[in-house]
């Protein structure tokens, strides 16, 4: 069934996201925004937004418990790569390995409580956003797709936000210093890419509407 398939490709995208968000974070960038402000914050920043414009799709076309079931499958993705990282850092690199054990630890040593961090605040996050999500689609009756989008993400962005950075500064892998500057960069930053991905959840949308024959706010019923 197309629909299916269309949901499984999105799964996917979620999936691969969360969990190379969750690999890169160590390397942080900056970017100068129309010399207006000046964001310093984690590359893992880069694919996160990708996992809430997704769940808001899925949350419009296939209905609160399909996006409920990808974040908890996102869950067991995270914590199955976490596994991977820590038995591919147990064992002794070569002599010849281009990546010698303490290149390697350096680069993936954090993962496991970046994960951990990263858990946490996606649970707060993903559940809050698709409970406000649905709680402003109701409200509106399934009108004003942007509302309930942009008041959604910008509330559970914020509580993604300040969940991952206070965790991992309690653990001493960032410090206390950069937390306030952190969390004002990366919550503007998501802010600003969930005004940007309004445009692309409208048109995944329309034409998953139109694709199926949904009217405003009617959602597909797919079989377990």
């Amino acid at each position: 069934m197309l629909a299916d398939r269309i949901y499984l490709i999105l799964g996917a995208l979620f999936i691969s996201s969360l969990v190379v968000s969750n690999l890169i974070f160590q390397k942080f960038f900056y970017w100068d925004f129309f010399g207006i402000y000046t964001f310093e914050i984690s590359v893992g920043i880069l694919p996160y937004p990708i996992t809430f414009l997704i769940t808001d799709i899925i949350s419009e076309i296939y209905g609160k418990k399909k996006a409920n079931e990808l974040v908890t499958a996102g869950i067991f993705a995270s914590f199955f790569s976490l596994l991977i990282v820590w038995a591919s850092d147990s064992v002794p690199a070569t002599t010849w390995s281009p990546i010698d054990d303490p290149l390697f630890t350096r680069v993936f040593g954090a993962t496991a409580i970046a994960v951990f961090a990263s858990m946490i605040a996606y649970l707060l996050a993903q559940y809050f956003d698709i409970q406000i999500f649905h709680f402003w689609k109701r409200l509106t009756k399934g009108k004003h797709l942007w509302l309930r989008n942009n008041f959604s993400t910008f509330s559970s962005q914020f509580v993604d936000t300040f969940t991952v950075l206070i965790l991992l500064c309690s653990f001493g892998k960032i410090e206390w210093s950069l937390f306030g500057p952190l969390l004002l960069s990366g919550f503007i930053f998501k802010i600003l890419i969930a005004i940007l991905d309004t445009p692309f959840l409208y048109a995944a949308v329309f034409a998953l509407r139109k694709k199926f024959g949904l009217k405003m706010g009617e959602e597909l019923i797919l079989q377990n």
